[in-house]
């Protein structure tokens, strides 16, 4: 069965443009871009991802150890392009069993990060970044700072800006943060000129990614 777009913060479907309103419509949060189906892992889903992308498609680079691509999310349409993507990664946690991971870039307001860190609003909230960044990533010779977000259950939140995006890192059980230490640099797919091996190796869909953005499903009349 095909799925159609639905709201990136809270998953109800969403109302098409027409002849009244240029932008997709939510029924609870207004105009919002539309989250597209989750896109499977591999080559053909990334590249149709990079050649529409106006956020970076970031990937922690070198991967860990282990650790696959497992599928990508993206808000927008054709004439928008993706203003919010989430790519979404598996491997071996820390401390035993799977872990998850997911980065999102993405313009403010989109809500995408918000929805799988598990949060109300549409971004990190005011005052996320008072005291010292938790942790600094890499891209291009420039630090990234990332700063723990509070309240999110289940699994470990940080989010920071980038480019003139939001940047969220969310982690799966919450214990996955011990990976963390192995982060160090990002790197965006969209530069083909990185020198960096394409593509990146893949897996099975995410369970996360694929449960976390589920549809909501409407009440029968």
């Amino acid at each position: 069965m095909k799925h159609e777009p639905s709201c990136p913060r809270c998953g109800r479907a969403v109302r098409a443009p027409n002849l009244w309103s240029s932008a997709w419509q939510c029924a609870v949060h207004g105009p919002v871009a539309p989250l597209q189906p989750v896109r499977t892992p591999g080559e053909t889903s990334l590249n149709l991802l990079v050649d529409s992308a106006q956020v970076p498609v970031w990937l922690p680079w070198p991967l860990p150890a282990g650790w696959v691509v497992t599928g990508f999310a993206d808000a927008g349409d054709e004439r928008s392009g993706a203003l919010g993507i989430a790519v979404a990664l598996s491997g071996p946690a820390p401390l035993g069993g799977v872990g998850e991971m997911a980065i999102v870039a993405e313009d403010p307001g989109i809500g995408l990060g918000a929805r799988l860190a598990g949060m109300d609003g549409p971004d990190p909230g005011a005052g996320f970044d008072s005291g010292p960044p938790a942790l600094r990533l890499r891209h291009e010779g420039h630090d990234i700072p990332l700063w723990s977000v509070p309240g999110c259950k289940k699994r470990s939140v940080y989010a920071g800006e980038a480019y003139a995006s939001w940047l969220w890192l969310l982690l799966a059980p919450a214990d996955t943060d011990v990976l963390t230490c192995e982060l160090t640099a990002l790197r965006d797919v969209r530069d083909r000129t990185d020198g960096a091996s394409l593509p990146p190796p893949f897996g099975a869909l995410s369970p996360f990614l694929a449960e976390e953005l589920k549809p909501l499903e409407e009440p029968e009349a």
